[in-house]
């Protein structure tokens, strides 16, 4: 993916789609504070292992906001994931998002909770729920990529290649896909693997 970044405006949020800042007062233990806040969607990020290439499905994508904090990232490494913004079981919204980041197939009785923890809590405190499940290639519906215009890579990574991975800095990547990472290191035994 080579992204060309042009006419970068930022300017202030009026109207949100998927936030919305806040500014919240209270006393705790008798002190008054102060706090900006943003209220935002819980979310779902799935660990993909695919059995036959034995590696890790990731997805690569183009993240403003990394961006802005570092113009030398131009996209990411995350886990396969999506909003809880639907009507949905957080199950079923895990296994659409695998379908239309990654484009395979997975049943709702092959995906495993892991847990589920908050995120970004100065801030948001918003919900995870971290999965996993395993993949194979006639699993396979379609090339992925997300829907209208994500721009979603994939990736694989090479499960003899974890180590490296997690402490490449020049790899922006999310705690949640490091920690899903020590957690399949610390249960692969048990998981059954192909």
């Amino acid at each position: 993916m080579n992204n060309i970044i042009e006419d970068l405006k930022i300017s202030p949020l009026k109207e949100t789609n998927y936030i919305k800042p806040l500014k919240v007062n209270f006393t705790l233990n008798g002190i008054k504070k102060s706090w900006e806040a943003v209220r935002s969607h819980d979310s779902v990020s799935i660990l993909l292992y695919h059995e036959e290439k034995k590696a890790f499905l990731f997805v690569k994508q183009f993240r403003i906001p990394v961006y802005l904090n570092d113009n030398n990232i131009k996209y990411t490494y995350e886990l396969c994931a999506g909003l809880v913004d639907k009507d949905k079981s957080i199950e079923e919204i895990a296994i659409e998002e695998i379908d239309e980041e990654c484009g395979y197939k997975v049943e709702l009785k092959n995906l495993q909770k892991i847990t589920s923890f908050f995120t970004n809590v100065g801030i948001s405190g918003a919900k995870q729920y971290l999965f996993f499940a395993t993949i194979c290639e006639n699993q396979k519906l379609h090339s992925g990529g997300g829907i209208n215009d994500e721009q979603i890579e994939l990736y694989f990574l090479n499960v003899d290649d974890i180590d490296s991975f997690i402490f490449d800095e020049t790899k922006a990547k999310t705690p949640g896909l490091i920690f899903s990472l020590y957690w399949f290191l610390k249960n692969k035994k048990e998981l059954e693997l192909k």
